[in-house]
C-alpha cells in the first residue's frame, strides 16, 4: 500500500468494509446509517490515501481489487478489535459475523441445522444466510462461505465437497391419473415440466439436467426450488426435484426412475483469508460434519 497518509480515518475503512461485503453503495449506506454521497466521499479518501483503487464496478456490484483484498484484511482486523473492546471479550471467546451464500434447499435442509449447532456452543457467533443459486464469484468477498452446485474452479480459495444428491422426476398420483404416466423420456413432451426459469439459471450443472429432457408443454418455472416442490405437490406438472426434498413428501412418486436421474454435488468455497477467522473455520467444520453423514464424505480440493 503506497502513499499511505497518517490521516487515514477508521470511518473510511469501515465504510469500505460495508461496500465490499454488500456490493452496493446504497446498501452500505443503509447499513451504516449514512447517505450515498458520504459513502462515495469516504471511499474516495481511502483510495487517495492508499494510492490506488480498492473497488471496481462489475455487473454484480462492487468487487475488490488486489489492493482491496489487503485493505479488507486490515479493516476486518480493526472491526474485530473494536468488537472485543465493546463486548469486553476475552481472547478465548469465539465471536463474529459469518455470511453464507447457499442454494435455498441446502440452506434449509443442511446449513441452518449446522449453524444452529454452532450457536449452541458459541452464542457470540452470528450468521447471515443469503439464498443464492449461482456460480462461484472469483473476486467478490461479500460473503465468507459460498455453497455452490457442482465442483467450482476457484482462484486463491479452497473448495470442499460437502455432499451429493440426485435430481429426479416426481409427480403426484392425482397428476398421473389425470394426464397419464410417461413411459419414456420422449413422452415428457406431452407433460408440463416444473423447473428453474431458464433465462435466470446461472449454474451449468442444473442447466444440464434440464437439457437432457424434451421441451414440454407450458409450465410453472421459478428461481426457487421450494416453488418447484409446491407446484409439483399441487399437481401442476412433473417436477425436476432434488431427491432429498421430494422424498420428504409421501404424496410424491418417482417418475421414470430407471430412465432419468442427474447426479449433482454441493461444494463449499472459502477464501484464503476466511480460514484465519475462528468463526468461519467453525462454520466450515459444522457444514462438513452435518452434510457428511447424509451423503458421501467431504474431501478438500484447493486450486
Amino acid at each position: 500500500m503506497r502513499h499511505l497518509r497518517p490521516d487515514l480515518q477508521p470511518e473510511a475503512l469501515m465504510t469500505f468494509l460495508a461496500v465490499a461485503r454488500l456490493g452496493r453503495y446504497t446498501a452500505a449506506a443503509d447499513s451504516l446509517g449514512i447517505n450515498h454521497s458520504t459513502v462515495s466521499r469516504r471511499l474516495a479518501a481511502l483510495e487517495e490515501s492508499l494510492g490506488d483503487r480498492v473497488l471496481v464496478r462489475t455487473p454484480n456490484g462492487w468487487e475488490l481489487t488486489d489492493l482491496g483484498h489487503k485493505a479488507m484484511l486490515a479493516a476486518e482486523e480493526m472491526e474485530a478489535a473494536i468488537g472485543r473492546l465493546a463486548a469486553h471479550d476475552s481472547p478465548s471467546t469465539i465471536s463474529g459475523l459469518v455470511r453464507i451464500a447457499t442454494p435455498d434447499a441446502f440452506g434449509s435442509a443442511c446449513a441452518i441445522p449446522a449453524l444452529a449447532r454452532v450457536q449452541e456452543r458459541h452464542p457470540d457467533v452470528a450468521f447471515e444466510v443469503i439464498a443464492a443459486t449461482q456460480r462461484v464469484r472469483q473476486h467478490r468477498s461479500g460473503v465468507d462461505v459460498e455453497i455452490v452446485v457442482g465442483k467450482p474452479e476457484v482462484y486463491k480459495a479452497s473448495a470442499l465437497r460437502l455432499s451429493g444428491y440426485r435430481l429426479a422426476l416426481y409427480a403426484t398420483d392425482e397428476y398421473l391419473r389425470v394426464y397419464g404416466e410417461p413411459l419414456s423420456l420422449d413422452d415428457l413432451s406431452e407433460h408440463r415440466l416444473i423447473y428453474y426459469v431458464e433465462s435466470a439459471l446461472q449454474v451449468d450443472e442444473l442447466d444440464a439436467a434440464h437439457q437432457r429432457l424434451p421441451l414440454g408443454k407450458p409450465s410453472i418455472s421459478s428461481t426457487s426450488v421450494f416453488a418447484h416442490v409446491s407446484a409439483t405437490l399441487e399437481s401442476a406438472g412433473i417436477g425436476i426435484l432434488p431427491d432429498y426434498l421430494a422424498e420428504q413428501y409421501g404424496t410424491l412418486r418417482r417418475v421414470l426412475p430407471t430412465a432419468y436421474e442427474h447426479p449433482v454435488e454441493y461444494w463449499a468455497v472459502v477464501r484464503e483469508e476466511g480460514f484465519r477467522k475462528p468463526a468461519v473455520a467453525l462454520t466450515i467444520q459444522a457444514l462438513v460434519d452435518h452434510a457428511g453423514p447424509q451423503r458421501p464424505a467431504a474431501s478438500p480440493a484447493t486450486t
